[in-house]
């Protein structure tokens, strides 16, 4: 039997990474490239953001690093309190160093799993849940395609993401969906069903609200 690989992403994942740094660097200099500037998410300055966006592919170089060993380690030494005082810890620094940090962990990660030989090993993320190697790419592609949107800059929206991307979200978040209603109960509400991927993948992240449904409570 052949050694398991990994199939989805990693060309996905390349280009979120080029996508987000280019961003970025074509920030610097503007009233844009401001650490403290807030973001789609409550209580998160763009410091904060793009710190962790770099210690999460440290994270995950951790996980890959461990698997090759054949050993599942945790994704931040600490578990959510490592993570959380590493995020606070770096984000108050300059805008060009914390460019700097994004940009180099995603070229590590990238470097990473392009070489990765074990993808049938995991480790464990900071809630303490398994972690598959093997997922590792699109849960990267996650949080890059979603913090870049976060940022809540001019240049980047949802309909910027890859359409392998949306497919395969929708793909994994239609399945959670549906593992949450009784059995026979399957499948999205027609209302949600009748709007475009994106506006749909939206509802399931829960970035948006669509009339009439409740928060689809999956993500």
């Amino acid at each position: 039997m052949s050694a398991p690989s990994v199939t989805w992403g990693p060309a996905v994942l390349a280009d979120a990474h080029g996508r987000l740094v280019a961003h970025l660097e074509a920030m610097s200099g503007t009233p844009e490239a401001s650490p403290g500037a807030a973001t789609a998410l409550p209580g998160w300055t763009r410091g904060h953001l793009l710190t962790h966006l770099a210690r999460n592919a440290e994270g995950l170089l951790r996980i890959l690093d461990g698997a090759e060993r054949g050993e599942s380690v945790e994704q931040y030494p600490g578990g959510a309190d490592g993570r959380a005082a590493g995020i606070d810890a770096g984000a108050d620094r300059p805008w060009d160093v914390l460019v700097d940090d994004v940009r180099d962990t995603a070229a590590a990660l990238d470097a990473k799993i392009a070489g990765q030989q074990r993808w049938d090993g995991g480790g464990v993320n900071s809630g303490g849940a398994p972690l598959p190697t093997a997922d590792v790419p699109f849960l990267r592609c996650r949080e890059v395609l979603i913090h870049h949107v976060d940022l809540s800059v001019d240049g980047y929206g949802p309909d910027d993401w890859p359409a392998e991307y949306v497919r395969e979200e929708l793909r994994r978040l239609e399945m959670a969906w549906n593992a949450r209603k009784p059995m026979g109960a399957t499948g999205l509400p027609p209302a949600a069903l009748s709007l475009p991927p994106v506006t749909r993948l939206l509802w399931l992240l829960g970035r948006t609200a669509i009339d009439g449904l409740p928060p689809a409570g999956v993500f």
